[in-house]
């Protein structure tokens, strides 16, 4: 298999824990961001990235979207399963993660750029690396405002998360698409000191599940 990401992405990240979990062997092949478009349009048909090809005789050509990876490995290998055998938790872990995909994955990117273009420019004020940050913050529309909306979004996401103090996995007895989900997208936080002192519960879960699912830890967690 091949993952067609972006090296930072952390909606690549997620892909890159799923198949770890599944124990899938995988290569990866980091694209440029903008000439991205030249190879994924003729696969797709769309723009985004993670893309799964999967390699193999009688398998899809290329599976997009991370949620549509989830449930692609899960056909392709059973075991160990992303799924919960209850309906009824698998419908609350699977609106956790379309919930964590669509509104604090963005808000994540929206405060950690801004951290990055900030406070946060020291960990890397290379000119090629301060050029990528703001191409991204015109990109996505990160302002002052969409700032301050993204932080009070996360500070929503914590209090729902906020599970993960007193039990291992935020739905039922076994790690979900949920748990995977959370852990990639709320990883970028690391590196902002104010989330790694508010929220420690947070990152000592974020490790766990990397070390799970045998992915390198992201940077600011790193030991």
């Amino acid at each position: 298999m091949l993952l067609l990401q972006f090296s930072t992405s952390h909606y690549c990240r997620k892909a890159r824990l799923a198949l770890g979990y599944k124990k899938i062997t995988y290569q990866v092949e980091n694209l440029t961001p903008g000439l991205h478009i030249l190879k994924l349009k003729p696969l797709t048909g769309l723009t985004t990235i993670p893309v799964l090809l999967p390699q193999k005789a009688g398998e899809p050509e290329a599976v997009a979207d991370s949620t549509r990876i989830f449930k692609y490995l899960e056909t392709y290998q059973s075991d160990p399963p992303l799924l919960l055998p209850d309906t009824t938790q698998q419908t609350q872990a699977w609106l956790l993660e379309d919930w964590l995909d669509e509104s604090i994955g963005t808000a994540t990117r929206f405060v950690y750029y801004n951290y990055r273009a900030g406070e946060g420019k020291s960990i890397d004020s290379s000119l090629s690396s301060q050029l990528v940050i703001n191409v991204v913050r015109r990109q996505y529309g990160i302002t002052s405002a969409s700032v301050e909306l993204a932080a009070q979004r996360l500070e929503t996401a914590m209090n729902v998360l906020s599970c993960w103090k007193t039990q291992p996995y935020l739905v039922g007895d076994r790690l979900s698409v949920a748990d995977i989900t959370a852990a990639a997208l709320l990883s970028p936080l690391a590196l902002i000191p104010f989330y790694r002192q508010t929220y420690p519960w947070l990152f000592e879960r974020i490790v766990t599940i990397h070390n799970i699912c045998g992915e390198t830890l992201p940077p600011g967690l790193e030991r």
